[in-house]
């Protein structure tokens, strides 16, 4: 996962970054707690370079895609910009097509319950229109 944007010298605060990725504070908060950003201190404001947006920005898209933060750090952690990065992409790719295969076969198993749900649905319906039918008292004109 790598992101394209020229790293500047352009510093962020928590609530630009928050409000640019549209998540918590305390969500930036915990990935400087997990140590994935290091923002500078200037007392008590955090200043992020952007590095650390970058980082977030990542780690957010991998979030997307259903990656687990561990699975999205150590992919972003494989990132080497004086390399051709072949070792990040391949482990990328393996990451994704093993999740891809998982949804697709949770979407196959909850494909087939729906089609038994269906199925038992119409059975109950169709067993309750013949009881209906036979209990009608018949009405005198």
């Amino acid at each position: 996962m790598r992101d394209t944007e020229p790293m500047t010298s352009q510093t962020y605060t928590i609530s630009d970054l928050a409000s640019e990725f549209e998540v918590t504070t305390r969500t930036i908060r915990f990935y400087e707690e997990k140590g994935l950003v290091h923002p500078i201190r200037e007392g008590q404001k955090r200043i992020y370079s952007a590095a650390d947006r970058v980082r977030i920005k990542l780690i957010l898209r991998g979030k997307r895609i259903g990656m687990t933060l561990q699975e999205s750090v150590d992919v972003i952690d494989l990132y080497d910009p004086q390399r051709n990065n072949t070792q990040q992409l391949l482990s990328l790719i393996s990451t994704i097509s093993e999740r891809r295969a998982r949804f697709i076969q949770q979407k196959d198993d909850i494909d087939d319950m729906l089609t038994g749900l269906n199925d038992v649905l119409a059975l109950c319906e169709t067993a309750l229109g013949k009881r209906q039918s036979t209990n009608a008292v018949p009405q005198k004109n």
